[in-house]
């Protein structure tokens, strides 16, 4: 894999995107489904591929992602948040202390929807300082860990299975990731697929089997208990 490909080009991934209120963005929200945002945080380098921020969450009681290795994010405070924008760079400052000032915007993808019932609007980003210190908020952030966007782009690590949903072929995807001190992490579920999603917007990259598609409001909105 040519991994100059994937040094930092702001030009080229901004290209790639779509505004937040953008007509060809996938956007969702109905009952009873809950809004949310992330940020999909860049770490741009100037001489090797850039770093995607990810982070463990802490498990805590009735939080349904607890322990599980996502995007800084979190559900839309209207007292706070005019965008789903709003909602991602206060996410990021409040869990990992980096201020909305210190990030720059990119662009957003498609709406991702969980099983859990969470609409879920990535948001991309990047820091503008590739030194910029990260604290994370303990009482929701186990870990912070940064993995370089080849690991991603590697098809060889990207394991998919599909299954059928009236008729038509639903994609679920994960990958398996060994850190540089052995340490082994599960990404799974809408990270996993929000990583993909970019990877074969920007890149063209083609992890996700052709012809699948990632499941709909419709899908499991009776399967749904808020």
């Amino acid at each position: 894999m040519d991994t100059s490909n994937f040094k930092f080009d702001e030009y080229l991934i901004k290209s790639k995107l779509k505004a937040l209120n953008s007509p060809d963005r996938l956007t969702m929200g109905e009952e009873p489904f809950v809004n949310s945002a992330i940020a999909f945080l860049i770490i741009p380098y100037k001489d090797k591929p850039y770093d995607l921020v990810l982070i463990r969450r802490t498990k805590r009681e009735h939080d349904k992602h607890a322990g599980e290795m996502s995007f800084p994010g979190g559900k839309v405070d209207p007292e706070f948040d005019n965008t789903y924008i709003d909602t991602a760079f206060r996410e990021t400052e409040e869990e990992l202390g980096i201020p909305r000032k210190k990030i720059n915007l990119l662009g957003c993808l498609d709406d991702h929807l969980t099983p859990k019932g969470f609409i879920i609007t990535p948001v991309v980003c990047y820091v503008v300082d590739q030194n910029q210190t990260m604290l994370k908020q303990d009482e929701e952030v186990k870990e912070i860990i940064k993995i370089p966007i080849t690991f991603f782009a590697n098809k060889k690590n990207y394991r998919e299975r599909t299954y059928y949903i009236k008729k038509d072929l639903i994609s679920v995807g994960k990958f398996n990731y060994r850190a540089p001190n052995e340490k082994k992490y599960v990404i799974f579920g809408a990270t996993s697929h929000i990583i993909v999603n970019f990877i074969d917007s920007v890149y063209k990259a083609g992890l996700m089997t052709p012809g699948c598609r990632r499941i709909k409001c419709n899908d499991i909105r009776d399967k749904i208990v808020q």
